[in-house]
């Protein structure tokens, strides 16, 4: 609720302060007094628009504070942690204009936009007048205003979670099925290249090994000549070297001196031997497996062909065509895994869907039947406040498809019908400022304890009432004070002697320069003030005990 506020060189007033407290506060004075300079102020700390005319003149710039309590506000405390603004319970909003004409805002002492204001004055205070603030008129409020009376707030927030939950998942798959569209043309084309690649099967290695095979089977006649001819040096000639080294050997075994050179000599002979026979041994292997076959060397030089083309057509080395197969399988793995993906999150949105369906509609019956409640109760407190004949019913529309809405499956909108026989209309077109104001408390009074805004101002809610209806009207507000705390300017004495409190608002001052002061009244005081607002110009006995009785009679 609202504990402080403190303007200084605002409009008129170069200084002024005043605590408030639970309950209903009115405030009472002289037409031209400045009871709206309190309002105004509080308007400019929730956000309200702001030039350098309601600077005072003479002064550099305009200073409002206004301090809440929050211990009972939940949602505010909330939204000031999240921005980390927070600062206990209590909560000071700040709004300087200067002379020039800039603007500043304050949460917590932290500069802040104007728009941030608005959003968090809109879960402290609630103005009733022709200003802003008036957040009756707006559909969404309405809304709320409804399921808060049937205590469906939290299955609404619900049902909005859904559709987010809905449009999140179907914005996933619109994507990913645009991108699968496109890469449609690319999975052709994948599946093309890899079963070309299948069907050619390179092997590791076996590129280099059919190089080798095709320049032995290419050669073979010529490595065949060679190899039998170094064989025919080696061992099989008429003249070989085995045969010579065997007679070297011979030679010097035979000889009858027996030397270490003799003998170092022959190792080295023997060594020799055993090398090339080694050697002559290979040649051979390697003439078994020359085989003279053109038929194999075509196969080869075909396949060779093959993989050749292939690189060519990937631009690639001959050995790299493996790596380029399992490559594109991995990628056609991963577009296989797109349509899996698909398939789930189509599922995972059609769930996301059932579930919405099935809370929205239950959220529908719960709005239907708060709605028929929600309108006998607050009929029967306009009758209270002489609108007897007015007629109000919350409308709700169906949207025109069943797709998720992330306020449901209705449009809320409060309807009002003032005189008989004219057409429902909406209430921002049909309600006139003194109905308006009347209808506002009515709901209000009606649905005080599921209401999330704990401070409520009416603006002159009694224009164009007297008698009995105001004396009803004070009795309501007064009630309201009971739940929420109230600020009410009025000119009805009957409204005024049902407030908890009582600020009277004077202009005070001389030719040169005028201030308004803002006096919070004893009970003495109250008597003087409601007398004044009942007698006119003179005061009487007749009319200070009509105060006082009035005062008397608040329950």
């Amino acid at each position: 609720m609202l504990t402080h506020l403190s303007i200084s060189n605002f409009a008129i007033t170069e200084s002024l302060e005043i605590d408030l407290n639970a309950g209903m506060t009115v405030l009472t004075g002289e037409t031209g007094a400045g009871k709206s300079i309190m309002l105004d102020a509080l308007g400019l700390t929730l956000g309200d628009r702001a030039d350098n005319s309601v600077v005072r003149p003479g002064a550099e710039r305009a200073d409002i504070h206004a301090s809440f309590d929050l211990s009972n506000l939940k949602a505010a405390r909330e939204w000031l942690a999240e921005r980390d603004l927070d600062n206990g319970d209590e909560c000071l909003l700040r709004r300087v204009i200067t002379q020039e004409g800039r603007s500043r805002a304050y949460i917590n002492g932290s500069p802040a936009t104007v728009q941030a204001v608005r959003e968090l004055g809109g879960l402290l205070i609630d103005i009733h007048s022709q200003h802003a603030h008036q957040s009756l008129l707006k559909k969404h409020h309405q809304r709320q205003l409804l399921d808060a009376f049937g205590g469906c707030s939290e299955l609404a927030a619900g049902v909005a979670r859904l559709c987010r939950e809905y449009d999140t998942l179907n914005h996933q798959l619109d994507t990913l099925t645009s991108q699968a569209a496109e890469q449609n043309a690319q999975e052709q084309l994948l599946r093309y290249q890899l079963d070309e690649l299948e069907r050619l099967d390179v092997q590791p290695g076996e590129v280099e090994e059919l190089e080798r095979k095709q320049q032995q089977l290419a050669n073979a006649e010529q490595i065949l000549a060679a190899n039998h001819h170094a064989l025919q040096l080696c061992r099989e000639g008429e003249v070989n070297a085995m045969g010579v080294l065997h007679q070297a050997l011979s030679s010097l075994y035979g000889s009858q001196h027996g030397s270490e050179q003799e003998h170092a000599a022959a190792q080295m002979l023997e060594n020799a031997r055993i090398q090339i026979e080694e050697a002559a041994r290979e040649i051979q292997s390697q003439v078994d497996s020359i085989d003279l076959d053109p038929e194999r060397l075509h196969e080869v030089e075909e396949r060779l062909d093959a993989i050749y083309q292939t690189a060519r057509k990937h631009k690639i080395k001959p050995e790299a065509l493996p790596d380029l197969q399992a490559e594109l399988s991995d990628k056609l793995g991963d577009l296989d895994a797109t349509d899996e993906k698909l398939d789930e999150l189509r599922q995972q949105r059609d769930q996301a869907e059932a579930r919405y369906q099935r809370d929205a509609a239950k959220l529908s019956s719960q709005r239907t039947s708060a709605a028929k409640k929600l309108k006998k109760a607050i009929e029967a407190k306009l009758k209270a406040l002489a609108m007897k004949h007015c007629e109000i019913d919350f409308a709700l529309t169906p949207r025109e498809n069943d797709r998720p809405h992330v306020q449901g499956r209705e449009e809320v909108e409060i309807l009002i019908r003032s005189n008989p026989g004219a057409p429902m209309g909406p209430l921002s077109k049909i309600a006139s400022g003194g109905e308006l104001s009347r209808i506002s408390l009515a709901i209000q009074v009606v649905t005080a304890q599921v209401a999330a805004v704990p401070t409520v101002v009416f603006d002159e809610v009694d224009v164009g009432i007297g008698g009995a209806t105001a004396e009803i009207v004070g009795q309501m507000l007064r009630e309201l004070g009971q739940r929420s705390q109230v600020l009410c300017v009025t000119h009805q004495a009957q409204v005024a002697s049902q407030g908890h409190h009582h600020i009277q608002v004077k202009k005070v001052g001389n030719s040169k320069a005028v201030r308004t002061e803002l006096t919070l009244l004893s009970e003495d005081h109250k008597i003087d003030e409601i007398a004044r607002m009942l007698g006119g110009i003179a005061i009487t006995e007749n009319t200070l005990a009509h105060a006082k009785e009035m005062l008397g009679t608040r329950h």
